[in-house]
């Protein structure tokens, strides 16, 4: 097994469960030098962590230190400038927080880049390495529902905060399988200025070449599960097979009826999120990685292929509501405009 040195650009909230991640691991990485803007972050995370080598400037960073792996945690308005600097160092994997990027042209443009270059890369869609999920997954996988015939998906996040998580746990849940069209809506301006821009609300069905089909909402229409102090673990991915169901949620929980469940539903509630983030994703997901350095067979189950397809399918909705039609994918051509704008340009006002 190989152990990689790994610099890290953002020391913010998310930047230090990465970096907890990656010293939880230290047979498998060396986590040579952190970098962040904002020095007083940059100071806290360092003496937290014992990190000896800080950089203000991520260029300088790469230049200095060459790594293995190029770690970036920073908000989705510089996925694309972070990736064309990082590459310009010779790593041989980048890992990034989610959403992929702001539009899918960018997408795909960091697709290909990577691509080009031979270089891996993963996007943090870490929550599926909760047991709960893996739960409920292995009540499908053993045939204990039957045959998966549809997904739903709601969050009460909308589509680049939660939504972008959700879609790639349909994708995992169903094998991997690849979307051939979907129709979608969308509508509501207030969270287009987040930081993570999206649409107020969003649903919609995809459909899968395995014949599965997958329900979608995000946003503020979306189901309430939980109580309204847990917002940001406010969801829920529901298998439905030909005989029963299984679910998860982000916080933990996970619920079934199943073949063998004696007409009741079963289910248990695992560790909750805050947990979870502070202990147990991030190390899983990182080890992933470096286990996919190691042998080029152990794919990552955040590889950018995947994530390019889910960020695919998030825009296809996007696209569906604006041109009222169902959208085929792959998509073969992608509108100038990015969505983001299209969607500040056509959606009407309060």
């Amino acid at each position: 097994m190989g152990k990689y040195r790994v610099a890290q650009v953002g020391c913010g909230h998310r930047g230090k469960h990465h970096i907890d991640g990656f010293l939880r691991n230290p047979d498998r990485f060396e986590l040579v030098a952190v970098c962040d803007i904002n020095r007083e972050r940059l100071e806290a995370a360092a003496a937290q962590f014992g990190i000896a080598k800080t950089y203000a400037d991520a260029e300088t960073m790469l230049a200095a230190e060459r790594p293995d792996v190029f770690c970036f945690v920073t908000q989705p308005n510089v996925r694309l400038a972070m990736i064309e600097l990082g590459l310009r160092y010779g790593p041989r994997a980048i890992a990034f927080e989610k959403p992929m990027a702001t539009s899918l042209a960018e997408a795909r443009r960091i697709r290909d880049l990577c691509g080009q270059a031979g270089v891996k890369f993963i996007v943090s869609h870490q929550q599926k390495y909760g047991d709960h999920w893996h739960k409920a997954k292995a009540l499908y996988e053993r045939g204990e529902i039957g045959e998966l015939v549809r997904i739903h998906a709601s969050s009460r996040a909308w589509l680049s905060q939660l939504g972008t998580h959700l879609v790639d746990y349909i994708l995992w849940f169903n094998g991997g399988r690849r979307a051939t069209w979907v129709v979608g809506h969308v509508h509501g301006r207030k969270a287009l200025a987040d930081s993570h821009p999206s649409p107020e609300y969003t649903e919609g069905e995809i459909a899968f070449e395995n014949g599965v089909r997958a329900f979608v909402q995000f946003g503020y229409l979306s189901p309430q599960w939980l109580p309204q102090e847990k917002f940001w673990t406010d969801n829920r991915i529901t298998l439905y097979g030909t005989h029963g169901y299984a679910w998860a949620n982000t916080d933990g929980d996970w619920a079934a009826f199943t073949k063998a469940s004696g007409g009741q539903v079963i289910g248990e509630a695992l560790a909750r999120w805050p947990e979870q983030e502070t202990r147990l994703l991030q190390p899983r997901y990182l080890r992933d990685l470096a286990d996919w350095l190691d042998d080029e067979a152990k794919v990552h189950p955040c590889n950018g292929e995947i994530s390019y397809h889910g960020y695919e399918i998030m825009a296809a909705l996007v696209y569906s509501a604006l041109d009222h039609r169902r959208v085929d994918l792959p998509l073969r051509e992608i509108p100038a405009e990015g969505e983001i704008a299209r969607l500040a340009r056509e959606l009407p006002g309060h």
